[in-house]
């Protein structure tokens, strides 16, 4: 999105109709090219293209001199489209791969080289998701830092919408290549997605095998345009939603930039997805993130596992970033409420509507003086780092602390006029006064109050309550937009220096079925 003061190149949209395949030649999916890493064991990797209707295609992959696999398939009358699924095959390479098709007594061939075996992941989102190396703190360092990562690819879809689910990719900003100053630097969010790169450094420093980046993501677009009419009707998102927003100043449509710029990936082999997205529905069906987001996972997550043949895990992994800090005139609930809502009302992830899932908590990394405005901080590195230690746990299995402290209990002591917030894992405290709240109500009037930390342990908060004069009813942590200075919140992990997520919960008594009542 854009923030004010800041405006973008004139960006004129490619709008395009709905994908005909007749009468194409012979060719690979648009996403099929030299330098690509294709997804390694245990699922296999759909290669497809199009030709000639009736023709015969046969994929071949090499590794040197020798033959790895050949698969043979025809080319289908219907779609002018071919697929194969090869075998699956172990991290590493470069391997070539040749595709010839044989129609009568004509053949063609086409080929790919240096192609590597590895882990796949699709990053996706706004701005934040769209800012590139060259826009973060300390680019020209991180520019000049590739050497070590040439088994990192990278690639970057065009910003293209559609009226109707596209099959292949119309245009590609970035060709699969190696990383280098130029195309991880190329703009102001003008590929290669910042997140997206250092993320994937991060888990090729761990895993040591190749990584594949696909970054498709548009800055000031909201949820409802990444979105197919599946997931949009299931939540109700009203058929026409009218936008007049500061955060909306990308595609809004219904469905356009799924059906352009993530639908024609669907046939893809992946690991994950990464995503970075919300702003702009900060006030634009804001209500309604809490069904819209749970139910675009699901809906991707459905539509890339039939389009891989079964390849794509049906619950492969999901991983997002928790909205950060902005300086703003809106409304100070409205950036908890979608920070809440991304994860489906629960504080955290995974949970039970959100299987499979991870997420990296930002809003400790404002950035008050950000060239790009506050809505875009600079400091993706930390942000990268975050989201790497939750793909580590969710998607690799791995056994580390990979979220913030979460609270576990609360305890009422009226008497004491103290509230015990017990969180389950160790905390480091940095006392605030105001950052905790809890919601006062008397004569059917509730008010917020500040309620300051008392005292505090290992793993517990007590909170001073004594301002409350009534029933207590609810109590909330960050809940603003601007909840601290850069990592600087008040509760930490002090090991793994993870943030604490925000929060509110009822403080209804479960035994008394009412709120308990201070003297």
């Amino acid at each position: 999105m854009v923030a004010p003061g800041f405006v973008f190149g004139l960006v004129l949209p490619l709008i395009l109709p709905a994908d005909t395949s007749a009468d194409v030649a012979f060719r690979f999916a648009s996403y099929i090219n030299n330098y690509m890493v294709l997804q390694k064991e245990p699922a296999g990797a759909v290669i497809w293209g199009y030709g000639t209707s009736g023709a015969t295609v046969t994929v071949t992959l090499w590794q040197g001199q020798e033959t790895i696999m050949r698969k043979v398939t025809s080319v289908k009358g219907h779609s002018n489209r071919w697929m194969v699924v090869l075998d699956p095959v172990k991290p590493g390479g470069p391997y070539e791969m040749v595709a010839q098709q044989t129609f009568g007594r004509t053949n063609s061939t086409l080929r790919v080289h240096d192609v590597l075996f590895g882990d796949v992941w699709l990053c996706s989102g706004q701005s934040n998701m769209q800012m590139t190396v060259s826009q973060i703190f300390n680019a020209t360092r991180e520019l000049a830092n590739t050497v070590a990562y040439q088994s990192v690819r990278i690639f970057s879809v065009s910003l293209i919408q559609a009226e109707q689910e596209l099959e292949d990719l119309a245009q590609v900003d970035l060709q699969w290549a190696k990383p280098s100053s130029e195309n991880l630097g190329h703009g102001i969010f003008t590929y290669m997605s910042a997140v997206c790169w250092l993320f994937g450094r991060h888990l090729y420093d761990v895993l040591q095998y190749p990584i594949g980046l696909m970054s498709s993501s548009w800055g000031g677009t909201p949820i409802e345009a990444w979105s197919s009419g599946r997931p949009l009707r299931a939540c109700g998102v009203p058929a026409r939603g009218f936008t007049q927003s500061d955060y909306v100043t990308g595609p809004s449509k219904h469905s356009v930039l799924w059906n352009a710029m993530i639908h024609p990936l669907h046939n893809m082999t992946l690991k994950g997805v990464i995503w970075y997205q919300g702003e702009s529905n900060v006030d634009f069906n804001r209500d309604l993130y809490n069904c819209t987001f749970p139910a675009l996972i699901e809906d991707w997550r459905q539509t890339f596992h039939w389009g891989s043949q079964g390849q794509t895990e049906r619950f492969f992994p999901f991983g997002f970033v928790q909205l950060s800090s902005y300086l703003s005139a809106t409304s100070d609930d409205a950036f908890p409420q979608i920070r809440w809502h991304q994860t489906a009302d629960f504080g955290y992830v995974p949970n039970a509507r959100m299987p499979n899932t991870f997420m990296a908590v930002a809003m400790d990394l404002c950035d008050r003086k950000s060239p790009f405005g506050s809505i875009h901080p600079r400091d993706k590195q930390t942000v990268a780092y975050r989201l790497h230690l939750g793909a580590r746990a969710v998607a690799y299995g791995e056994k580390l602390i990979f979220q913030g402290p979460l609270p576990e209990n609360m305890e009422l002591l009226a008497d004491k006029g103290l509230l015990n917030v017990t969180y389950s894992q160790e905390i480091q405290v940095q006392r605030q006064d105001k950052i905790f709240e809890v919601s006062c109500c008397r004569d059917r009037q509730c008010k917020w109050l500040p309620a300051p930390m008392d005292a505090f342990s290992a793993q517990t908060v007590a909170l001073n309550i004594r301002s409350c004069r009534g029933a207590l009813a609810a109590v909330r942590y960050a809940w603003t937009t601007w909840p601290c200075e850069y990592k600087q919140c008040p509760l930490y992990h002090p090991i793994s220096t993870l943030p604490a997520p925000p929060f509110i919960a009822s403080l209804t008594d479960p035994r008394r079925g009412k709120h308990s009542e201070l003297a």
